[in-house]
């Protein structure tokens, strides 16, 4: 939201009664406005953009100003016809002349020159039913570093009274590219590192001081004390966006063309349970007067100001929008299934409780894939029937005949996690020793420490002593009875749609349904060969495949979380 909105919704909220009176004349959500007071509408969209002479200015195709209506009221959100406002003509007129011998502008409805006008008839409440269009800018011949222009959008209508946008524009200003970064080598959960960061001015004219903005996720911290620095720690809530945040403001120039390197080191601390975990580095411009505020909310560090020096010549291919790196790559984690034993008659219902867990030391963070989960399979032992699975179990076909389920286990994943999925079967017949295979995919994990314990066995009327029945973790059961089907994929899509029970309240953040194969989902910082951009990891159960990707189009700097 821009300034202006922002300053138009405080003083809608000053207006107390007399504002609600006036949406109540125009009804709840849906009638015409009333034509005794003034309906308030803000034109939002960028009010600023930069274009650099470096660049394509992100994607050619699209626009970077976003133009919408927002309306008071609150925003439907029903199936159906979306309810009017407001209901009568009104137009918007969009002029860009003040970008004359400085940028070009693309823009929306009916344009003659740099000058369009859009119509419209019926108003919504907030701003998603009342798009205009987008506004493309792009360098022409004439443009030249430090050449700055506007464009002015305002708006008429009966009983409407607009609020105009200002959208500034200027050319190879300040851009600050950021010192690319390299994996230290041998980094072990636990360690401590010192990146090599540093900032390059590509712009065409200079930066009046730099913003510098370090982020870790959960297993990364930053020891070090700069008076000119501060930091949040967000450690509650989904472990998908648990981090820490460090801002250290610059306030000295940074001219154009000239690189710049930290005069002293700045530590990144790894957790003993740090694997795959994100840490970045950014410089942007400081803006006028935020030296003063940027701060506030935050805790201040009380050591020497980290400073900058200028650095020597530099290469710019040596600089990029976007540095971070997923560390530490050689921790590890054991992934354990353990089975269940249990004992009926013909007729009986018992309850087989499977666990799943994670004995560490590392956590299972999947901040590349956003959560995506873990799945094992469950096949009945032979003379049972499921009566009823936990809700994170859906049915399925393994090796494409035997009937059984897909658990799905949520992501991000503690080092501590313990989870039990209760099925609970009914002995059709009494089969002595009867077994059914609970199995992780038959996959290659260089990072589970113990790949052993990742089959387990469900036994019903074990002969012998309750107790010996071959329960445990392991790739095998029990010598003596009849073989067990195997753990095979299925014409399932692994897409759990319930939940187990967490025993530690270890498992948060799992939002993606599983791979479309149905076997183990592991992506992202999970997977084998992380970076440099892009890796793929061939599962086993039906050669499942995971395709990690950075996605960084339209990021301002910050890590994907």
């Amino acid at each position: 939201m821009t300034q202006q909105a922002r300053r138009l919704r405080a003083r809608l909220a000053a207006l107390g009664a007399v504002g609600a009176t006036a949406l109540a004349a125009a009804g709840v959500q849906g009638a015409a406005h009333a034509a005794d007071a003034p309906l308030p509408v803000v034109i939002t969209g960028e009010d600023r953009v930069d274009l650099s002479l470096h660049s394509d200015n992100g994607d050619p195709t699209e626009p970077q100003v976003d133009l919408r209506l927002d309306v008071p009221g609150e925003e439907f959100e029903g199936d159906g016809e979306v309810p009017a406002v407001y209901r009568g003509e009104y137009t918007i007129r969009i002029d860009a002349r003040g970008l004359k011998g400085v940028a070009k502008a693309d823009l929306p409805c009916d344009a003659d020159g740099l000058v369009a006008v859009c119509s419209g008839y019926d108003l919504y409440a907030g701003t998603t039913y009342n798009r205009l269009g987008g506004i493309r800018l792009d360098l022409t011949d004439d443009s030249e570093a430090g050449d700055t222009g506007s464009i002015v959008v305002t708006g008429e209508g009966e009983g409407l009274e607009f609020t105009p946008l200002t959208v500034d524009v200027r050319v190879g200003g300040p851009e600050l590219l950021n010192r690319a970064l390299t994996l230290p080598k041998d980094l072990k959960a636990g360690e401590t590192f010192e990146p090599p960061l540093g900032v390059m001015n590509v712009g065409g004219v200079p930066s009046e001081g730099a913003v510098l903005r370090l982020y870790g996720s959960r297993g990364l911290s930053f020891p070090d004390d700069f008076g000119n620095c501060s930091s949040t720690v967000v450690d509650t809530g989904p472990l998908l966006r648990q981090h820490t945040e460090v801002l250290c403001a610059f306030p000295d120039t940074l001219e154009a063309g000239a690189a710049y390197t930290l005069a002293g080191p700045v530590r990144v601390k790894t957790a003993d349970f740090a694997l795959h975990d994100i840490f970045s580095s950014s410089f942007r411009p400081l803006e006028p007067g935020e030296e003063k505020t940027l701060h506030e909310g935050r805790r201040q560090g009380s050591g020497p100001d980290l400073t900058l020096e200028r650095a020597g010549d530099a290469d710019p291919a040596q600089y990029t929008k976007y540095a971070e790196l997923d560390l530490p790559t050689t921790n590890t984690y054991d992934l354990e299934l353990t089975g269940a034993s249990a004992s009926g008659a013909a007729g009986d219902t018992v309850t087989a409780e499977i666990g799943f867990a994670n004995n560490g030391p590392a956590w299972i963070s999947a901040l590349r894939s956003g959560g995506e989960p873990f799945s094992f399979t469950v096949v009945a032992p032979e003379g049972s029937t499921v009566t009823s699975a936990p809700e994170k179990c859906r049915t399925i076909t393994v090796d494409g005949s035997v009937p059984g389920y897909r658990c799905s286990v949520a992501t991000p994943l503690l080092e501590d996690a313990r989870l039990t999925f209760p099925f609970e079967l009914r002995v059709d017949e009494v089969v002595e020793g009867a077994r059914g295979r609970v199995a992780m995919p038959d996959w290659d994990n260089p990072f589970d420490s113990d790949p052993s314990n990742d089959v387990a066995w469900i036994v019903l009327n074990a002969p012998g002593e309750p107790g010996d029945d071959g329960t445990g973790g392991s790739d095998g059961g029990p010598s003596d009875g009849p073989s067990a089907p195997g753990a095979g994929d299925g014409d399932g899509d692994g897409s759990g749609d319930g939940t187990g029970t967490d025993d530690a309240d270890s498992a948060s953040g799992g939002g993606a349904g599983d791979d479309a194969d149905g076997g183990l989902a592991l992506t992202g910082a999970q997977g084998v060969g992380l970076l440099g951009g892009a890796a793929v990891l061939a599962l086993g159960l039906g050669a499942a495949v995971v395709v990690y990707q950075r996605r960084r189009a339209g990021r301002d700097g910050e890590a994907a979380v």
